[in-house]
């Protein structure tokens, strides 16, 4: 199998395997591409929670993607979990400098278990200079009322939320909707200001630890493969939903997907 494409990943790890770091590799390996990696914390965490978290310094962070992108380079970023201020700001400058593209950005804010993974500072600072750089942001509920400070409690409010990321700076919007209590999953893409929904029927499990991050990662390495925003989030969506399906149900609490799921990728996607 040829290797499609490069993906950088600017990320937390986990040393449970199912989100961070790890998750992002599994995903865009599956999907085709090949993944870099810079690591911005450390995370001691399983199913059942998060025990520790250990903060990369910035002089080591911003050492790891220039490194990186200075010799292979990369056809799209994926970044996640930034734990403080420099790193941010490290990580958007390097953004403007290298002129980066197809930058997708997953707002890691809370866990799967509850443990808050930033502060209100570094929100700010999310906001104010990551949000206008990066091409895609895909906020989950929680995190979208966090950037808001809009309460959501079904699909209009929703629409509403992803509208005022966009007036705050984000070129495009993918919102997530599973945390509604909902039959029906509506996720709501903001692109080119075009609004487009996706919806699929909620799976009953407790196998969702790192959909968000594997979400974000797969539409990067879809991006790098040259898809549209549109079809790179219909492919990525569908990818997640066959991963929860198929999830190995490992663990006590919030389990891992199955990032090893095949999607048929010549099946005509809108």
């Amino acid at each position: 199998m040829k290797i499609k494409s490069k993906v950088l990943i600017i990320a937390g790890s986990d040393s449970g395997g199912g989100a961070g770091i790890q998750a992002d590799i599994k995903t865009v390996t599956s999907l085709g591409s090949y993944a870099m990696t810079a690591v911005t914390a450390i995370t001691a965490q399983n199913t059942l929670g998060v025990g520790k978290i250990t903060s990369i310094p910035a002089q080591n962070v911003k050492k790891q993607i220039t490194m990186t992108l200075d010799d292979i380079g990369a056809d799209a970023i994926k970044i996640g979990m930034l734990q403080n201020n420099n790193i941010i700001k490290i990580v958007y400058n390097i953004i403007k400098k290298y002129k980066l593209k197809n930058v997708v950005l997953d707002p890691v804010m809370v866990a799967k278990g509850g443990t808050r993974l930033i502060n209100r500072n570094s929100v700010k600072y999310l906001k104010k200079f990551l949000l206008p750089s990066v091409y895609l942001v895909t906020p989950n509920i929680p995190e979208a009322e966090i950037l808001t400070g809009y309460k959501i409690f079904n699909t209009k409010d929703m629409i509403i939320a992803a509208k005022k990321i966009i007036k705050m700076g984000a070129k495009n919007v993918l919102l997530k909707g599973g945390h509604l209590e909902n039959k029906i999953i509506f996720d709501i893409l903001i692109a080119h200001k075009k609004v487009k929904i996706f919806k699929k029927r909620k799976i009953k499990t407790k196998n969702t630890h790192g959909t968000g991050c594997t979400l974000s990662s797969a539409i990067a390495t879809c991006l790098s493969q040259k898809k549209n925003i549109f079809k790179s989030c219909d492919i990525s969506l569908k990818y997640v939903e066959r991963a929860i399906t198929h999830a190995p149900g490992y663990g006590k609490g919030f389990g891992p997907l199955n990032h090893l799921v095949l999607l048929n990728m010549k099946k005509k996607h809108v």
